[in-house]
């Protein structure tokens, strides 16, 4: 039987050599798989396949030889499986070399694509894929999926790829940070701690010991207790946190950031945005669509003593801060740089944090509009960084 097998074997052109099969008469003979198919039929697998390619048809020998069933082939019939459709659109994929991605244009800016898309609405009856000025997937044209365009606008497609999209038309779900890190924490709270300015607020309920000596020693030592308001750090910070999109890459160190820093100040107020902020900004990432605060509320809620603080890497399309309707998720009247100096001149205690390698930051057009709006006041988030930045804060 067990050379029959080894035959059948060769026979399905699965590369069995002799040795291998004595290796499996030897374990046969010490016990290894007892009377157990199942024990027996990991065993054999184990001592005669080398590549997971075969595995089909060894299964199909071994069910032929051992079990009964019939032998769906001589192993030069090809295997059939059910293939995920998902797999079927990741083989469709574009991949480009990075000399081919240079060959591509653009089309030449945000009002040439705009109208050249709407364009493309108005003529495009069906389907496409592969092409380079329809809507599709998996070519070279500006709009559409799973292909690549220097400057586009991204339809119906599962996260970023290249990062070149200039507006998305998607539904995108952001996760909120989570603000109990404490892994690498530490080294972050000595760097906030460069801002911190008490006061005394609130009940008098901590012990004053050196008022309380004075006072029982006038006394003539009958214990006379003083107490004094407990200090609290009174510094005010309004934190803006980019999420989503490139920030994926940066979402420990901010994390570690955020927790550090809602530990370190009383008073802190927080926000989330995407890229650029705009009209409107949001606490929390699962409802960002449905419960947003307006950036007008905030600067009428919170008072011009608030120290204003950016969280994020500024990469983005130009589009984004200097046009309106240049987010990328939506159709902004004004301006990003317009709430952006909104804010500025409200907060004149103001800093960015970048999370990207400082040595990137002139290769991002977006990057160096944000530091000329920051007047230059855009740090790494590093430890350097963050001192740096509370030095600035605290002037």
């Amino acid at each position: 039987m067990f050379t029959n097998f080894f035959y059948e074997l060769r026979k399905a052109q699965v590369p069995v050599s002799l040795k291998e099969y004595l290796m499996l008469m030897q374990a046969m003979r010490e016990g290894v798989a007892e009377y157990s198919v199942d024990d027996f039929y990991y065993l054999s697998r184990t001592c005669l396949v080398k590549d997971e390619r075969n595995l089909d048809r060894f299964d199909q020998v071994f069910g032929h030889v051992f079990k009964g069933l019939e032998n769906t082939g001589d192993g030069t019939d090809p295997v059939t499986a059910e293939i995920p459709e998902e797999w079927l659109r990741k083989l469709a994929e574009k991949y480009l070399t990075e000399e081919e991605k240079r060959e591509i244009q653009a089309l030449g800016g945000w009002d040439k694509l705009m109208e050249t898309l709407a364009q493309r609405l108005a003529e495009q009856q069906g389907r496409h894929q592969g092409g380079s000025k329809w809507i599709g997937t998996a070519g070279t044209s500006p709009f559409g999926a799973y292909g690549y365009n220097p400057e586009g606008v991204r339809i119906g497609q599962d996260k970023s790829r290249h990062r070149r999209a200039v507006k998305v038309w998607d539904k995108r779900e952001f996760k909120n940070l989570d603000d109990t890190v404490e892994l690498g924490t530490r080294n972050i709270k000595v760097a906030l701690r460069r801002l911190r300015k008490f006061a005394r607020d609130g009940a008098a309920e901590e012990l004053d010991l050196p008022d309380t000596i004075r006072s029982t020693a006038r006394n003539a030592g009958t214990l006379d207790l003083k107490m004094v308001r407990e200090r609290h750090n009174s510094v005010k910070v309004l934190l803006f946190l980019d999420i989503g999109g490139s920030m994926d890459d940066h979402i420990r160190i901010c994390e570690e950031l955020f927790s550090a820093a809602r530990g370190e100040f009383k008073h802190l107020e927080y926000f989330y945005f995407h890229n650029c902020v705009y009209e409107g900004v949001w606490r929390d990432n699962r409802r960002r669509h449905t419960e947003r605060m307006s950036t007008l509320d905030v600067l009428h809620t919170y008072g011009a003593d608030y120290k204003l603080v950016f969280v994020g890497d500024a990469a983005m399309s130009p589009y984004e801060i200097v046009y309106p309707g240049g987010s990328v998720e939506h159709w902004n009247e004004e301006a990003g740089q317009v709430w952006l100096q909104r804010l500025l001149s409200t907060y004149n205690r103001s800093v960015w944090f970048n999370p990207a390698p400082e040595r990137h930051w002139g290769y991002t057009e977006s990057t160096r509009i944000l530091q000329r709006l920051m007047g230059g006041r855009m740090y790494p988030l590093t430890l350097d960084g963050l001192d740096a930045g509370m030095r600035e804060l605290s002037r």
